[in-house]
C-alpha cells in the first residue's frame, strides 16, 4: 500500500519546551496576577533558573511530550470513529456527488479511496469487480478520490479527467480505462479514452481545467484525512476499514460481518 511517511516536526518539539517551560514558571511562581507572571517570564535569573531545572531533568520534557503524543493520538482516534460511525448510520451524507455504482438503496456502502497511479489500486480493482458483480444488488460502490501527489505526478490530471467523464455520465468506463492502461497515464490517453467514449471534448477540457473539479478532489481527500487514511487503496463497508490490494475472500469477510 502506498503511503506517506510522518516526522516529528522540529517546530512542535519548540513549542513543548515552551509548554514545559511556561509550566515549571506557574509551578514556581506560585499564584501570580499576569503582570506578575510576565515579568517572572522575562525575568533573565528566573530563566536561567528554569533551563537549569530543565537540564537536571530531562526526563519531565519526554514524558511530557509522550503524554501529549498520546493524548492528541487518543483523541485523534476517537474522532476517526466517530466519523467512521457516520459512514455507516448515515452513508448518504458522505456520498455527496461522488459517482455510484450498484444497488440504489444504499444499505451496505463500500466505499474507495483511490488514486488512478497506484500500482496497488489498479490489483485491487480485479477483486472489487468480482465482488461487485456478485454483489451488485446489495452492495453500493462509492469511488473517492485521494491522489499521492508527492509520489505519482499524474494522480491529480488522471483524477480531474476521470471527474470530467463523470460530468457526461461515463465516469466508470473512462475509469476502468485508465487503470486497465495505467502505464500509459498521460495528456495524450486522457484525450483518447475521452474520444473512445465519445465525449464532447470542448466540454471534457473545460470541465477538467475546472474550479469545481479542484475543489471536489480536495472535497474527498479532506475526508479521508478526517479518517486517518494515509495511503491507497483504502475501503469503508459500513464503518468496517480495510486496506491494499485486497483479495476477495477478505471484502467477502467484512460483508458477512457488517449483514450481521
Amino acid at each position: 500500500m502506498s503511503n506517506y511517511s510522518t516526522k516529528f516536526h522540529p517546530y512542535n518539539f519548540k513549542l513543548f519546551y515552551l509548554i514545559a517551560i511556561f509550566s515549571i514558571v506557574i509551578a514556581i511562581s506560585g499564584c501570580n496576577s499576569s503582570a506578575q507572571l510576565t515579568n517572572n517570564l522575562t525575568n533573565p535569573e528566573l530563566e536561567k533558573q528554569v533551563l537549569q531545572i530543565i537540564r537536571d531533568n530531562p526526563e519531565v520534557i519526554i514524558e511530557s511530550v509522550q503524554a501529549y503524543q498520546q493524548e492528541q493520538q487518543q483523541q485523534k482516534q476517537a474522532s476517526q470513529q466517530e466519523i467512521l460511525q457516520q459512514f455507516k448510520n448515515n452513508p448518504q451524507q458522505e456520498i455527496g456527488d461522488s459517482p455510484t455504482f450498484g444497488s440504489t438503496a444504499q444499505k451496505i456502502v463500500l466505499f474507495e479511496f483511490s488514486d488512478f497511479q497506484c500500482p496497488f489500486c489498479a490489483k485491487a480493482q480485479g477483486s472489487l469487480k468480482e465482488f461487485m458483480d456478485k454483489h451488485q444488488d446489495r452492495v453500493t460502490l462509492v469511488f473517492k478520490h485521494l491522489p499521492l501527489t508527492r509520489i505519482h505526478p499524474q494522480a491529480i490530471p488522471a483524477a480531474k479527467a476521470s471527474w470530467a467523464a463523470q460530468q457526461q455520465g461515463k465516469f466508470w468506463e473512462y475509469h476502468d480505462a485508465l487503470f486497465e492502461q495505467q502505464d500509459k497515464l498521460g495528456e495524450e490517453l486522457y484525450l483518447e479514452i475521452a474520444n473512445n467514449l465519445g465525449l464532447d471534448i470542448e466540454k471534457f477540457n473545460s470541465d477538467r481545467k475546472s474550479e469545481a473539479a479542484t475543489t471536489s478532489i480536495e472535497k474527498d481527500v479532506k475526508l479521508a484525512q478526517k479518517i486517518g487514511v494515509s495511503g491507497t487503496p483504502f475501503f469503508v463497508m459500513n464503518g468496517e476499514t480495510f486496506s491494499g490490494a485486497v483479495k476477495l475472500s477478505q471484502m467477502e469477510e467484512t460483508l458477512a460481518k457488517v449483514s450481521q
